[in-house]
């Protein structure tokens, strides 16, 4: 199909990127097109650079000829050349993420928005999400109040943007869509000029992006898509995996070319891989292989707590590193990844232990995230209230008024006192209710242990509700939670030193905080071990790579129970993760782990139980105690492959087990169950332990938040 429409399904680790370039370069020397004909459009800059640098090194063409970007830039500039027809000036200046975020925060200072109700960031979120779904505010349906008043406030965002001659991120697609579709003139020209449109990563491409392209498609224009239904996981970001089926129904017409051979990882990782994704219904299908033979089995190991996963981890790294009865692996060849952000704490803390070296890769070590450093503030006020740093933090946030010019004012006053801003603080200002709230903090938490000091002073300060509210703020409370399981675990085994014994528990906890927060991750250019969340490791790849956390309601996230296809994406999740590892793959997870600052206990990984035991070599026999949790005791033993006849003790939950049994009752009630409660209103039963009167179910009831409630006491009605 070489002058045909043709969707190439590109597998994990099979060269997509060189087969767009091939491509290209075949097409210009084949004489089929001009360099100028040609529109590549990609979804990062550092991709687009890549290919102009591959291409210019293959063909003696000019790069500034080359429409091959982002889909932004590509709109960027469109609207340069055609500014007046767009309604833009000449010179008009793009706000990034940040510069948007501030004319929001402007524009809801001037119309008097109340903050506490439509906070800044959510109605840039709103903004956006309705651009990217190609509506204007005019456009959208105000069923409710709330709606209307977004609406109201992105009609004025949209005068304010035009006024002052600026575009965001959104705008400049959005707008670009607009002037193509209304521009017929405009739209035939650019069909007639881009003979061969190239798509790298189709299945991340949002509706507005694929209405986008097709505008630029005439008659004779040519597509040529690349992409893997399989690696869509950014369904939150809007991604429609749906593109890639549409495409091929009204473009390729089944005309798809399948690009199965890996050239990364060995068999056993590929096969595993295979069998998991097997699992989803909604995709078009592909069966990964590779001639590197089958190498290792994946190893398996179950902890009894995620600190003795963490442990395993770091010394199975370490051990990785020394190499066995021959070279060592390089730290930055190996990867330890998880679901969650909130589980690199304990990861963090146990790699610190064993002074192994790591760097988080696009993100922040634990103790330095900005939510975890306001709770880290106020509690440094409990204890110190004279601590100017952390009062500058977080006097106005959440936000309650206190301004730039309150600030100025306190500063001024504690100098002539030569007393802390907190001494300098008017009772009766806004300010003052602040202070009010740390002295009565400090009075509420006098007689409670350190973890429940920590969990009372997130919630009371209004940290938890604050990023509750936000769109994406999910993770952040998640690391807020962990903050408490921090706390709880600070003090046992040898976490606290004999300095720290003499003084106040919450001192010493700070104190450990900033140690832990300390230079020891590892420096830029220094060996050191890779850490990131499974999103962040998309079109990465290791020699060896942990998978950690493998349990239900963690991997997959419990989140995704109530998701539309939700399970789906968290199943090609799982797969973008297997498919990073070359020789080596560790499947770890544990038995219990600390959570909301409870301690949970956990199920297996339903994804564990997809990929066959064949592949696997379970590293953790049966663990000597007198008994297991309900869950694992009622999962029976299972017994091993013949490969792994050592083993031949391991518990494994059967799918029968209550993590797989969606039909399993518990007293009357089962995962999957729509209920009522009298306090939280409506929710869906997401999982259960224990039976008779031990029975708990974990509900997800939405806006309140999941929780554990003992079936016996808490007078759930079924819906």
């Amino acid at each position: 199909m070489p002058d045909g429409h043709a969707l190439v399904l590109a597998g994990a680790g099979s060269g997509k990127t060189r087969v767009l370039t091939t491509r290209i370069a075949w097409l210009i020397q084949s004489g089929r097109v001009t360099p100028g004909g040609v529109l590549a459009v990609t979804f990062t800059n550092k991709a687009a650079r890549e290919m102009v640098t591959r291409l210019t090194a293959m063909l003696p063409v000019n790069p500034r000829g080359l429409w091959i970007g982002t889909f932004h830039g590509l709109a960027n500039r469109l609207l340069r050349a055609h500014h007046q027809e767009s309604g833009l000036p000449r010179e008009f200046q793009i706000l990034d993420t940040q510069d948007q975020l501030s004319a929001v925060k402007r524009l809801s200072k001037a119309l008097n928005i109340d903050e506490d109700r439509f906070a800044p960031r959510d109605l840039q979120r709103f903004i956006n999400g309705q651009k990217e779904e190609g509506l204007r505010a005019r456009d959208v349906p105000a069923g409710d109040e709330v709606t209307r008043k977004q609406v109201e406030f992105f009609a004025a965002y949209d005068e304010q943007c035009q006024r002052e001659g600026v575009a965001d991120f959104a705008e400049l697609l959005l707008r670009s869509y607009e002037l193509l579709k209304r521009n017929e003139i405009l739209r035939q020209h650019y069909q007639a000029r881009f003979r061969y449109i190239l798509v790298d990563e189709f299945q991340d491409t949002n509706r507005l992006q694929y209405r986008w392209l097709k505008l630029f498609a005439g008659a004779e224009t040519r597509l040529f898509a690349v992409g893997d239904d399989d690696q869509s996981i950014y369904g939150f970001r809007g991604a429609n995996v749906g593109n890639l089926a549409e495409f091929e129904k009204e473009y390729s017409k089944g005309k798809v070319v399948r690009l199965e051979q890996n050239y990364r990882s060995q068999g056993n990782i590929l096969d595993a891989a295979n069998a998991l994704i097997s699992n989803n219904t909604q995709r078009l299908g592909k069966n990964l292989w590779t001639s590197e033979g089958q190498g290792d089995p994946l190893r398996v190991f179950e902890g009894e707590s995620d600190a003795d996963e963490a442990r395993f981890i770091a010394e199975e790294v370490s051990a990785l590193r020394r190499g066995e009865g021959g070279a060592g692996m390089r730290l930055v060849d190996i990867a330890v990844l998880y679901r969650s952000n909130a589980q690199s704490r304990v990861l963090e803390h146990a790699l610190f232990g064993a002074g192994i070296p790591y760097r988080v890769y696009g993100g922040l070590r634990f103790f330095e995230r900005a939510e975890v450093k306001h709770a880290l503030a106020y509690l440094r006020l409990v204890a110190n209230p004279s601590d100017d740093n952390s009062f500058l933090r977080v006097a106005n946030f959440p936000p309650r008024g206190i301004g730039a010019r309150s600030v100025e004012q306190l500063q001024d006053a504690a100098k002539r006192n030569a007393g802390s801003l907190f001494d300098a603080v008017d009772t009766k200002s806004k300010a003052g209710n602040f202070k009010k709230l740390i002295e009565e903090l400090q009075i509420e938490t006098k007689d409670l242990s350190l973890p429940e000091m920590v969990e009372h002073v997130i919630h009371r300060s209004g940290l938890i509700e604050h990023f509750k509210n936000e769109r994406e703020g999910a993770d952040r409370v998640e690391n807020l939670e962990e903050l408490v399981n921090a706390a709880a675990a600070f003090g046992q085994d040898d976490a606290r030193t004999e300095a720290e014994e003499e003084i106040s528990p919450l001192v010493a906890f700070l104190s450990h905080a900033a140690l832990e927060a300390g230079d020891h991750q590892a420096a830029e250019g220094q060996d050191a071990l890779q850490m990131m969340t499974v999103h962040s490791a998309k079109g990465l790849e290791f020699n060896a790579v942990f998978m950690s956390g493998l349990e239900e309601g963690l991997f997959p996230h419990e989140q995704s129970v109530m998701a539309k296809d939700g399970l789906e994406e968290e199943r090609r999740l799982a797969y973008v993760a297997i498919t990073r590892a070359r020789k080596r793959l560790y499947l770890t997870f544990a038995q219990t782990r600390m959570l909301h600052g409870q301690t949970r206990y956990s199920l297996a990984s339903r994804f564990l139980e997809e990929i066959p035991e064949g592949l696997k070599k379970w590293l953790t026999p049966r663990f000597a105690r007198q008994q297991r949790t309900m869950s694992f005791e009622s999962a029976g033993r299972r017994q091993a492959p013949a490969d792994n006849r050592d083993n031949k003790d391991t518990y494994f939950p059967k799918k029968e087990s209550i993590g797989y049994a969606r039909d399993r009752d518990m007293s009357g009630f089962r995962i999957g169950q729509n209920v009522t409660h009298a306090k939280f209103g409506s929710g869906v039963i997401v999982d259960a332990e224990g039976d008779g009167g031990d029975a708990r179910v974990q509900v997800n009831f939405g806006k309140q938040g999941v929780k554990w409630l003992a079936v016996a006491v808490a007078k759930l009605q079924a819906a």
